[in-house]
């Protein structure tokens, strides 16, 4: 059979939790859907944390601490995998322009960094350019991804390259070349964000026409194309990822829990001949290094 890596994508940082109570908002709940989602079938879980006196975004170290040490402390095998996309909203103000107006949360590259540097996981996300995310603009400068790109590889972290649209996968391939990425590089397509790239066959086969050879990638829908997408990006020889980040509903007008969604992607690429990746599998296809407790291989 072949054999697909899954990520479950828990809770992400958007206003998700005013639409659904299974979203997870402490680091407690963020942990145990991490540990549940695995339990489902998930090779990978990645996390955000949020405030969990408001739900919004957090960057408090301490957060990603508690939800680390959890999943750890569990010692459910999951490979763990966290963003470092941070404070990049930038949300422009008519009265003065050059300076962000309220909701504007920025980082520099270092703060960024911050929660993968100091816990290390096995993998990291890494936003590969900036865009137009709704009406704010998500910001991620050239020069700031390098600098990144550098701290992600002295931390001996895998980095996921986040390619919301085709300028960012050409960027993303420049990372490469300047040898900024170790081994072989995994890219991932975020793709029905607006305003990026659509999510449709069309543009995967695309945005994979377009890889380096050595490279291996995995693609996302938001929405009602997250499990269409799964079945399209599977069967072209991707890697996939569901969870609440993305999507809410289980099917219409049903809300899910991120296992349930786990669950389904499951019966969906075993109902396709394909089987999901175990952690160990995915650690030794990819090179992935544990540098916190040493390598479980």
């Amino acid at each position: 059979m072949n054999k697909v890596l899954l990520t479950a994508a828990v809770t992400g940082a958007g206003e998700t939790t005013k639409k659904s109570s299974h979203v997870p908002v402490t680091p407690k709940e963020i942990a145990e859907a991490a540990i549940d989602s695995a339990k489902a079938g998930a090779t990978v879980a990645h996390v955000h944390a949020r405030d969990p006196k408001t739900g919004g975004v957090s960057h408090d170290i301490e957060h990603y601490r508690e939800i680390v040490d959890r999943i750890r402390e569990s010692e459910t095998d999951v490979i763990i995998n966290i963003t470092s996309g941070g404070g990049g909203d930038f949300i422009p103000s008519l009265a003065t322009p050059a300076a962000g107006g309220d909701g504007t949360d920025m980082q520099t590259p270092a703060e960024r960094h911050e929660p993968v540097g100091q816990l290390l996981p096995e993998m990291c996300t890494l936003d590969c350019g900036s865009t137009n995310f709704g009406n704010m603009v998500y910001l991620s400068p050239t020069d700031w991804l390098r600098e990144q790109a550098k701290l992600v590889q002295a931390s001996g972290v895998k980095p996921e390259l986040e390619c919301f649209d085709t300028g960012h996968l050409r960027f993303a391939k420049q990372l490469v070349a300047e040898g900024l990425i170790d081994g072989d590089p995994m890219f991932q397509f975020c793709l029905g964000i607006p305003w990026g790239a659509e999510a449709d066959a069309e543009t995967m086969l695309y945005m994979k026409s377009r890889l380096p050879e050595n490279s291996h990638w995995s693609a996302f829908g938001i929405g009602r194309m997250q499990l269409p997408i799964v079945a399209q990006a599977a069967m072209l020889g991707g890697n996939v990822r569901v969870g609440l980040e993305d999507n809410l509903y289980l099917s219409k007008g049903v809300l899910a829990r991120n296992d349930q969604l786990v669950d389904k992607a499951v019966n969906m690429l075993n109902g396709n001949g394909m089987e999901v990746m175990t952690p160990q599998e995915a650690r030794e296809q990819f090179g992935l290094r544990n540098p916190y407790g040493g390598d479980k291989s």
